[in-house]
């Protein structure tokens, strides 16, 4: 895989793997994070550039891009995976919490989305990939902000798709289920179900640039389900939700469990 990528969100967790994926298939990765250190760290474990990001602004996520770029050539595929999950009651969201979650959530892949196109698009070929979740299709008790911002970005994804489709850039989603990264701490896998390790969702995005298509769900058995379950009335829906604990388990927590990640995501973004 000759091309030049650039990974936000990658000092660890789903980024940080997907960018130990793409190098391995031989691409250019880039690693951007708002993490000075860990991303410093991650980029000299890795043997690849690792630059200093903030997705929330327009001259931070230029001047990533710029330097991308500069020290790797013209870029290829952007994959916005930065992103932060607070979860708990709504009624106990605070309106900080919603604000930060949107800005970086849905507002880092837009504006990633739309910097990236303005490079991509005079080139008449590129391909972003955004990292959605099956939250933003099915939902949940105790993610309400973090459901409604991945519904925007499977929402703005699709629409931005179809409007570049026929000039030469791919754009798509990738939406995983549960993963095992900081963002679920202190919560509990669906009942018979195992939860999905950061690498299978990079092999998907490796794939995925591989073979554009709009959108793929990890694990891919999961989007037959969903579509099937979209056909539901909702009281059987309700039914399958209490059956696995997904009533629950977003909203039954550790918060010990979670104090060193909750704290991290609400002073600097992710």
């Amino acid at each position: 895989m000759s091309k030049v990528i650039a990974v936000t969100g990658a000092a660890r967790g789903i980024g940080l793997a997907t960018a130990r994926a793409l190098k391995a298939k031989g691409a250019t990765v880039v690693i951007g994070d708002v993490d000075e250190a860990a991303v410093k760290e991650a980029a000299e474990s890795l043997g690849v550039a690792g630059l200093v990001v903030d997705v929330t602004s327009r001259e931070s996520f230029t001047a990533f891009l710029d330097e991308a770029e500069r020290s790797a050539g013209p870029l290829d595929v952007l994959v916005n995976n930065a992103g932060i999950m607070p979860i708990g009651p709504v009624t106990d969201e605070s309106d900080a919490d919603a604000r930060r979650c949107i800005d970086i959530n849905v507002h880092g892949v837009m504006l990633g989305t739309k910097l990236a196109l303005g490079r991509m698009l005079p080139r008449g070929k590129g391909h972003i990939v955004n990292i959605a979740s099956l939250a933003g299709v099915t939902f949940t008790p105790g993610l309400a902000l973090y459901s409604a911002s991945k519904a925007a970005v499977v929402a703005f994804t699709e629409a931005t798709r179809l409007e570049v489709q026929d000039r030469g850039v791919h754009v798509g989603a990738v939406l995983p289920t549960f993963t095992n990264t900081e963002l679920v701490a202190g919560t509990r896998s669906p009942k018979g179900q195992r939860n999905r390790e950061p690498e299978d969702i990079a092999a998907a995005v490796v794939e995925l640039i591989g073979r554009p298509r709009p959108q793929t769900v990890v694990p891919r058995k999961l989007g037959r389900q969903v579509r099937i379950g979209a056909l539901l009335p909702d009281r059987v829906k309700q039914s399958i939700a209490r059956r696995y604990g997904l009533d629950k388990i977003f909203l039954e927590f550790d918060p010990e469990a979670r104090k060193g990640y909750d704290a991290r995501i609400r002073t600097a973004p992710e």
